[in-house]
């Protein structure tokens, strides 16, 4: 099995919690990051001022937030595949936190 390698070359916030994020290939994605802003990494992400202090980490080419929250470029370069997964997930970290 293959395990495909991005990088992320730049980004740019085009929204509240939304980013166009550009890879090493020459493809983009549009992200809207707000569905999966749960659980106790993504969570704090919910401040705007927080999200918005994302970065582009020079030694693993992802984006980085300054809780140490981050992404693996795979996941963000195949986003629209993954993001209902992901969606349903956060779901998922939200409900165990309000039990919690």
């Amino acid at each position: 099995m293959t395990h495909a390698i991005y990088r992320v070359t730049k980004f740019v916030i085009i929204g509240p919690y939304a980013l166009q994020v550009s890879f090493d290939d020459g493809s983009e994605q549009r992200i809207d990051f707000r569905p999966i802003l749960a659980g106790e990494l993504y969570a704090p992400l919910r401040e705007i001022e927080i999200f918005n202090r994302v970065k582009l980490d020079p030694e693993v080419h992802t984006l980085v937030w300054p809780n140490g929250a981050d992404f693996d470029p795979e996941t963000l370069h195949d986003w629209p595949q993954l993001k209902e997964a992901l969606s349903d997930r956060a779901r998922r970290w939200e409900l165990v936190a309000v039990k919690g």
